[in-house]
């Protein structure tokens, strides 16, 4: 789901510090064991090295989160910046996908569930994602192509 906001509005933010904002951004859970999984997966496919990851505990992450009126300690919280614009939820996972080249664009057919059931689809994974995928820190994983990746 597109989160209301003009495009780059973040930069009239004086609370957002600045930051590279060009190419696709993810702002994901650096202590999640499904988003460390889902770091490394971007890594590995994005043959293009567009993708920088922005841990939710750092303070960009933080301060991109209540830009958009999130909460940076709520579980289901996660952002997907694209040229400027904020999306969350499934809806985040398959733009994120479709920019991955490779059979990942398949993701797509996702989009054919309506909103209100991606949400709760996306709900339901996120509260629960620590007791299914456990803890970790990705901010300091061993996996160098992911922490090349992160802007704190």
């Amino acid at each position: 789901m597109q989160l209301t906001s003009a495009p780059y509005s973040f930069r009239n933010d004086a609370r957002v510090p600045a930051f590279d904002d060009h190419g696709p951004r993810t702002v994901m859970d650096a202590q999640c064991g499904l988003c460390s999984k889902g770091a490394r997966w971007i890594a590995r496919r994005d043959s293009r090295q567009e993708f920088k990851i922005i841990p939710m505990q750092s303070d960009l992450g933080s301060a991109l989160m209540r830009h958009y009126g999130m909460d940076p300690a709520d579980p289901t919280s996660w952002l997907y910046i694209e040229n400027g614009c904020a999306f969350t939820s499934l809806d985040a996972f398959i733009r994120v996908a479709r920019r991955i080249e490779g059979i990942w664009t398949v993701v797509r057919v996702l989009r054919i569930i309506p909103p209100f059931l991606q949400d709760i689809m996306y709900r339901l994974v996120a509260r629960n994602r620590y007791k299914f995928f456990g803890r970790t820190d990705m901010c300091n994983m061993p996996d160098l192509d992911v922490r090349e990746r992160l802007l704190q």
